[in-house]
């Protein structure tokens, strides 16, 4: 019921389409309804049909159960399946592709491996065997020719994650290769993100004081804003707002980010974390800027799907369009694949407080800000600009503001 919520409050399926289900341990299929409101499902709605076949529930399970069980016979070891008709991925079935997910490493290791399953009817045994077949050879989320997309995992946490990164890496395709020629990453660039890890020594922190508990609640609002407002995905990001000189806050690693509570996150201080939890593999990134520029005050690594088309392309992001992007963002600078992932701080020299943002190259952007809402207004900013600069693209040419209104931006504003 809430994985259905969210994916539906996503706009990542209709009030009609799509459906989920969960296998128990006693071989019992717990699966949504058929003809029932997507956005509006309760526990009561949810159907359960038993090993045996028998079926306990208030509706008819959804006509599409003939391919969950096919999957699940195929394919012991997951237990769990979403089906849904998100835009970007159902464009691709119409196109009758799949998306290549090298895009970026966390959407090739979330999404596992791509396949596409032949057309047949919805709902009928021939669509089963077509989609079960595809999931025999290894693969983990399918294209479905002229339908839709679906993805299995070993629970339903991680299906929807793989759903989730599977459409992210479709949209940002979709959005790229309207403004330039798309940058794949190779098997050396994803072996060097995927063994990535950071170790850091641990401590007993203090009772936390009545600023750090409003600084965590702050920082989980945000988070769980940026996931509903799709500027942040639950499999990758990270959020950090500085506490004081020596510590800041930053959201734990490999955790579904709207999710998160204040107790989640991870304390750092002076290069030590808190005991019992994991930080952010980007900690160390975070811990460079924040010791390299006292006035950045909150960092977040994001991948808004507009502005990471940039990150994967080499066309230019130029802020100079608007008057509020060039105030808020000032000219946002483009880091080489990989500098985020050293540990000497070198990402610090790409944005500063006079240059609050930066588009990483196949990872999304970087933006920092003098508290965590002005970092978080700064991404709204950054996604939007980007948006607009894609759509302009399909009408005319993109009209940039001559140097004599940057000038007199830059007077007004006091912009350094």
């Amino acid at each position: 019921m809430q994985t259905m919520n969210r994916i539906y409050g996503y706009r990542m399926t209709t009030t009609s389409g799509g459906n989920l289900s969960i296998r128990d341990e006693e071989g019992s299929i717990w699966i949504s309804p058929a003809r029932v409101d997507k956005g509006a499902l309760t526990r009561e709605d949810i159907v359960c049909i038993k090993a045996d076949g028998a079926v306990d529930g208030h509706h008819p399970p959804s006509s599409e159960f003939p391919f969950h069980k096919a999957i699940y016979e195929a394919r012991p070891d997951m237990r769990a399946i979403v089906h849904a008709h998100p835009v970007a991925l159902v464009a691709f079935s119409i196109c009758r592709s799949t998306p290549d997910t090298r895009l970026f490493h966390q959407t090739y290791s979330v999404s596992g491996k791509v396949g596409f399953g032949p057309y047949a009817c919805p709902g009928s045994d021939e669509l089963g065997k077509n989609i079960a077949s595809t999931f025999a050879e290894g693969c983990h989320s399918v294209i479905l020719e002229n339908h839709g997309v679906v993805v299995g995992g070993e629970s339903l946490a991680e299906a929807f994650q793989r759903f989730e990164a599977f459409e992210f890496a479709g949209k940002t395709l979709i959005k790229a290769s309207q403004i330039g020629k798309v940058r794949y990453l190779d098997d050396e660039q994803l072996r060097r993100a995927a063994e990535r890890s950071v170790l850091l020594e641990s401590f007993e922190p203090p009772v936390a004081d009545a600023r750090e508990r409003e600084l965590r609640r702050e920082l989980c609002g945000f988070l769980r804003r940026g996931c509903r407002q799709r500027l942040l995905i639950s499999t990758e990001g990270s959020f950090s707002a500085r506490l004081n000189n020596e510590s800041f806050l930053i959201t734990p690693t490999q955790r579904d980010r709207e999710k998160l509570g204040i107790e989640d996150l991870v304390l750092v201080t002076n290069g030590r974390c808190e005991a019992g939890k994991r930080a952010s593999r980007a900690v160390r990134a975070h811990q460079g800027i924040y010791q390299k520029h006292p006035g950045v005050k909150a960092i977040v690594f994001a991948h808004p799907v507009n502005a990471t088309a940039f990150s994967v392309t080499d066309a230019e992001l130029d802020t100079r369009t608007i008057p509020e992007s060039y105030v808020f963002l000032r000219d946002v600078h483009r880091v080489p694949y990989g500098v985020q992932y050293q540990d000497d701080g070198a990402i610090a020299d790409f944005v500063s407080p006079s240059s609050p943002a930066a588009i990483l190259e196949n990872d999304g952007v970087l933006v920092t800000g003098s508290n965590v809402l002005d970092a978080f207004d700064r991404l709204e900013v950054l996604e939007s600009t980007a948006e607009a600069v894609i759509n302009a693209r399909s009408i005319g040419e993109v009209s940039v503001m001559p140097e004599q209104v940057i000038a007199e931006l830059r007077s007004a504003f006091n912009l350094n």
